[in-house]
């Protein structure tokens, strides 16, 4: 077994009651390769193309998507987050990271972030296998309580199906890829 991901499946028992059962393999990439990183790359244009407000705007130059997942990758290899992937026929279909390092008085929090599905591979259980190992994931660290933010409707139903807190709604919080302002609704969920 590579040192750099964990094997394909290692969180297929993670999936919350409910999963599909085709959904995917769940994998931890400690230190994903060049064409990981490629693959992230397009994940995250895909998202941005279809509407997604995750920090950047539309179109989403390749070499400035596979910069941020450059630095994704520094920061995983430094242990300041956990960075997971779905794959499915096409390779990598979805992504999802959970950042660790917090202040030094929150040390229980992660913050669930980036958490992106290509397209090709919504609506297949991608995002609830994702959800699933990274909730096992913090658990693994010590985490006691994840914290996050979308504006996405599907998102915010998988959240409250996975049975988050939804906290409330900021108005105008962000841009949207394509343009016009977006809430974000901030969501919580204890882990025991």
């Amino acid at each position: 077994m590579s040192p750099q991901a964990r094997p394909k499946g290692s969180y297929r028992s993670a999936q919350r009651e409910g999963a599909p059962k085709s959904a995917p393999a769940v994998r931890e990439l400690a230190a994903p390769t060049a064409a990981e990183l490629q693959a992230l790359a397009e994940v995250l244009a895909d998202c941005v193309a279809g509407g997604a407000s995750v920090s950047f705007m539309h179109p989403l130059a390749p070499e400035r998507a596979l910069a941020f997942w450059q630095q994704t990758a520094r920061s995983v290899e430094r242990g300041e987050r956990a960075l997971l992937v779905a794959d499915d026929e096409h390779g990598i279909c979805g992504t999802v990271q959970l950042l660790l390092a917090q202040p030094e008085n929150q040390p229980h929090r992660a913050d669930l972030a980036k958490m992106l599905v290509h397209r090709r591979a919504r609506q297949r259980g991608v995002g609830a296998a994702l959800l699933a190992a990274a909730e096992q994931v913090a658990r693994r660290h010590g985490k006691t309580l994840l914290v996050l933010d979308t504006a996405s409707p599907e998102a915010k139903r998988l959240y409250d199906r996975g049975g988050w807190v939804r906290c409330g709604t900021i108005p105008g919080y962000a841009l949207l890829p394509h343009g016009g302002l977006c809430a974000t609704t901030l969501f919580y969920r204890e882990l025991r």
